[in-house]
């Protein structure tokens, strides 16, 4: 029954980290299983008395066999912060990757994008029961598409129906393709991206079968500046990033630069070749993923920001039991409002958002109690064997030590390798772009 348990979680977990996704079944558990989460949650606890040891030991495992640039990751758990590297920050200079490095968070946006949403709400400023035909009239409208029976609600937790515009192929060709060097710094506005998304028909009952979708994202950016007169990164900067101090978070509209200290974002241009040609991607114009993965931010920041979230600092309850309301996407996996859930192989369930760009593949997530979190982010953008991202994860949250063929949790788990456009491995692992 444990193995079974544990290579549940394990396909659970690369779920999240392909899709960016959720995985656990609900927030509100039985009284049984409430129990059950209670006595993995002190375990967890006495685990994490004993150090980091698994986790560091996870992060070398993942950059030497998984022929990754460099990794650096970030814990805190209550008695204070934790940094752990693998690798480099630059291959030429054998820099190695620092505890203030900032990246790319990419689909991690997508939480700021969420929160600022459900303020907005808690102060009567919108529902998420609102249209969005009410907001952006005539923006989704046309090939089967009708946004007065589409809310902002269906946005966030995935269940539009949508199409991803970043599923598109001349799109993604040039954004994160082959074509990428040559369109690196287009610019692109959000009516751009949802027109892509609406060539395609929608997903039929999403309700039932969620669609990742990067175009919600795009299109909650858009009711966002409609409801306040200020972009999306405005009103994150404003009510999120000045009062948490996140001094390394930014949202970089079209700016191409990353701030320093930064790692070189290392792409193979998800290229499945073995042998594809390794691109310097540190440079770009994110607006290809505006409000859906822009972000720009350190392991610390997005420590502090997941902590401040969970424990209520940031949302009303009600608007915290909202953002928590998990709808299943199968797997074992589940989205919320912004964020995305996974239950380990050790029993403890982790609430967080995984996120992938070029050059980059990000994850943060922690208990939902806020008394643990771990970011960690990869200066490269492939995972051919997603096991090794959720293996770091099991390391810090549950103390498994990676065997040498790459599990944690139960020798022949499946692990699927990651998408393009943003969710989190092989269930935790990022699998979309986004």
């Amino acid at each position: 029954m444990k193995q079974r348990a544990a290579r549940t979680a394990r396909t659970a977990l690369l779920a999240l980290a392909v899709a960016a996704a959720t995985g656990a079944a609900t927030l509100t558990p039985t009284a049984h299983a409430a129990q059950s989460e209670d006595a993995a949650q002190s375990e967890h606890l006495a685990r994490s008395e004993h150090g980091h040891k698994a986790t560091q030991i996870a992060l070398h495992d993942l950059v030497a066999k998984g022929e990754l640039p460099g990794v650096a990751a970030k814990a805190w758990d209550g008695k204070g912060s934790w940094f752990g590297s693998s690798g480099y920050a630059d291959t030429a200079t054998r820099r190695k990757r620092s505890a203030g490095d900032h990246f790319r968070g990419a689909s991690i946006t997508k939480t700021f994008v969420a929160t600022v949403l459900l303020q907005l709400e808690a102060e009567g400023r919108l529902s998420l029961d609102d249209t969005v035909e009410t907001w952006l009239p005539g923006l989704v409208r046309g090939n089967g598409y009708d946004g007065s029976k589409i809310t902002l609600r269906r946005l966030l937790n995935h269940t539009s129906g949508i199409a991803n515009y970043t599923a598109d192929p001349a799109f993604i060709h040039n954004a994160a393709g082959p074509g990428f060097p040559e369109h690196r710094y287009d610019t692109h506005t959000p009516e751009e991206l949802v027109a892509i998304a609406l060539k395609y028909p929608p997903q039929p009952g999403p309700e039932r079968a969620p669609l990742y979708s990067n175009t919600n994202y795009v299109i909650a950016g858009m009711v966002i500046e409609k409801a306040t007169g200020h972009s999306y990164g405005q009103e994150a900067t404003r009510r999120i990033i000045r009062p948490l101090k996140l001094r390394g978070t930014s949202f970089p509209g079209t700016t191409p630069e990353m701030p320093n200290p930064h790692p070189v974002g290392y792409s193979r241009l998800h290229q499945e070749a073995p042998d594809a040609k390794i691109h310097d991607a540190t440079r770009q114009n994110m607006t290809w993923l505006g409000a859906a993965g822009d972000v720009i931010s350190t392991s610390g920041d997005l420590n502090r920001f997941q902590r401040a979230l969970m424990r209520g600092e940031l949302l009303p309850a009600a608007q915290m039991k909202e953002m928590l309301d998990e709808v299943p996407a199968g797997e074992g996996i589940g989205y919320g409002l912004g964020v995305e859930f996974a239950k380990l192989s050790c029993g403890v369930k982790v609430v967080g958002k995984s996120g992938r760009t070029n050059g980059s593949l990000s994850a943060m997530l922690g208990t939902a109690d806020g008394k643990h979190q771990l970011t960690f982010n990869i200066n490269g953008d492939w995972l051919r064997d997603g096991s090794r991202y959720v293996n770091v994860i099991e390391a810090e949250f549950c103390g498994r030590i990676p065997d040498p063929s790459g599990n944690s949790a139960s020798p022949g788990a499946p692990a699927s390798p990651p998408s393009v456009t943003g969710q989190l491995p092989a269930s935790l692992a990022p699998r979309a772009l986004g």
